[in-house]
């Protein structure tokens, strides 16, 4: 069946029974005229913690959009199970808030804006954003003002504010970028927390090769006009990293497997 959204293919079946929520097959992915990403086979199931990983201006963006059907396949098939992956069931954090400082807002009302377009009764509404606070660590938080939060505070606020509609996929977009150690190491045990204690299927984008290493179960590699996908320890490997990212990049990985310093 062919979606209303952008010309991804949704399937039932056989293949959704698997667990399967999105995959490319022989994808050609860019724009017209431009092929960012070319011989794309990569498959997300249910539960998996998928890491779009490679350099900047690698085609990460590109290669997000084409799955998530914002992007039309300049050639080969993508398929999306509607039930985890339609645009309705997703949750996306994005790299930074443009919210207005200027306007007063409490961290339960910023996180209510996820719940804009829904029809939900109010209820449910009510139970929703009570559930997201709690997943993710402001339940106690929630009447406080949104600019009074500290910096990792303020990224968890967003993950709840994805989290509200209970999203089947949660899309988390170069979120670490201008946080301190301490802050971006909150941040990402909430994730790793909500992917272990609740099953989401996780796709996170970035060009830091140690957060991978830390935290996926399975990365897509893009480098080159290519990707390589599959499990963590099987595209993690010296060679791939050589050429997306250079020498150092291997050497950093093979350090970080010992858990000596690079």
């Amino acid at each position: 069946m062919r979606s209303a959204e952008s010309g991804l293919e949704s399937y039932q079946g056989p293949e959704t029974e698997k667990g399967v929520v999105l995959r490319l097959s022989g994808a050609r992915v860019g724009y017209p005229g431009t092929v960012v990403l070319r011989d794309v086979d990569l498959e997300i199931r249910k539960g998996e913690f998928w890491f779009l990983l490679g350099p900047n201006g690698s085609g990460k963006t590109t290669l997000l959009r084409t799955l998530l059907g914002l992007t039309p396949l300049l050639a080969g098939r993508a398929v999306r199970d509607p039930r985890h992956a339609a645009l309705a069931r997703t949750g996306f954090v994005p790299q930074q808030c443009s919210f207005s400082p200027a306007l007063p807002t409490s961290v339960r009302e910023f996180v209510s804006l996820g719940r804009i377009g829904g029809d939900r009764p109010r209820a449910e509404r009510e139970a929703d954003i009570a559930w997201a606070l709690e997943r993710s660590g402001l339940g106690g938080l929630a009447a406080r003002d949104y600019w009074s939060l500290s910096g990792g505070q303020r990224r968890r606020a967003l993950v709840a504010r994805a989290l509200v509609r209970r999203p089947s996929l949660l899309v988390v977009d170069e979120p670490t970028e201008g946080m301190d150690v301490a802050s971006q190491d909150d941040f990402l045990e909430t994730l790793e927390t909500l992917h272990r204690d609740g099953g989401s299927t996780v796709l996170f984008i970035t060009h830091h090769l140690e957060i991978a290493v830390r935290y996926a179960t399975h990365v897509a590699l893009a480098g080159e006009g290519r990707v390589l996908a599959g499990t963590r320890d099987e595209v993690l490997q010296p060679a791939a990293l050589a050429r997306a990212f250079g020498n150092r990049a291997a050497t950093m990985a093979r350090a970080l497997a010992t858990g000596s310093e690079a």
